[in-house]
């Protein structure tokens, strides 16, 4: 029988319980529910039903072992794989991602750089040089990248993550401003920065229309 698969809303939730022990630190060997969801700002009982899917239960009084606990949440998220990232898109956001020290921290490899621009081609960014896009597919087979993130104007987007696909990425973080379309074999996240803003507009004006009135 193969492992049963995890809710969605819990699997956003483990990365804010591993960056949470991580900002704890090495203070206490154990940790309680009720810390941890407190720095997490998770509800101390959706944390010990959360951990209880992994099969980490803690022990009543004590708590969990930190140390047990990372190394259960690193597995879970295949955060001890060390996968292979391209980045496609090397404008602004593109260079700030390929700069990202939180990618080496958490085992996530920047094995290519690409873009169409011959004033970006040929530049280095973080040690790695930029290629041009005709090149990904030969870089993504020679690395085994599996993460293609996507930092390209919305109308280039849907190409891109084509080839990469047809490249054999399956698991691709978007950030241009487009809806793509994916295989359902294909795992895709997107990142929509205006769409957030939208959002926060829009308390900020349920804000202020409530003091007005």
């Amino acid at each position: 029988m193969g492992k049963r698969a995890l809710p969605a809303a819990m699997i956003a939730r483990l990365p804010l319980y591993l960056r949470s022990l991580d900002e704890l630190g090495q203070r206490n060997p154990t940790i309680s529910s009720v810390r941890l969801g407190a720095v997490a700002g998770v509800a101390a009982t959706q944390v010990r039903k959360d951990l209880s899917y992994l099969g980490s239960y803690g022990v009543r009084g004590v708590g969990y072992r930190v140390e047990e606990l990372r190394e259960r949440l690193h597995r879970e998220l295949g955060l001890t794989r060390g996968w292979g990232v391209v980045v496609v898109g090397i404008g602004n956001l593109g260079t700030a991602l390929a700069e990202y020290s939180g990618l080496r921290l958490w085992g996530f490899r920047v094995v290519g750089l690409f873009d169409v621009d011959p004033a970006r081609v040929g530049n280095k960014v973080n040690g790695l040089r930029i290629k041009h896009l005709d090149r990904m597919e030969s870089v993504v087979e020679h690395e085994q990248a599996e993460i293609g993130i996507i930092a390209t104007p919305a109308a280039a987007a849907q190409l891109v993550v084509d080839r990469l696909v047809k490249a054999g990425v399956r698991s691709i973080l978007n950030f241009a401003p487009a809806v793509l379309q994916v295989p359902r074999a294909v795992t895709l996240r997107r990142v929509d920065v205006s769409s957030e803003l939208q959002i926060l507009s829009h308390h900020l004006a349920r804000a202020a229309g409530r003091a007005a009135g």
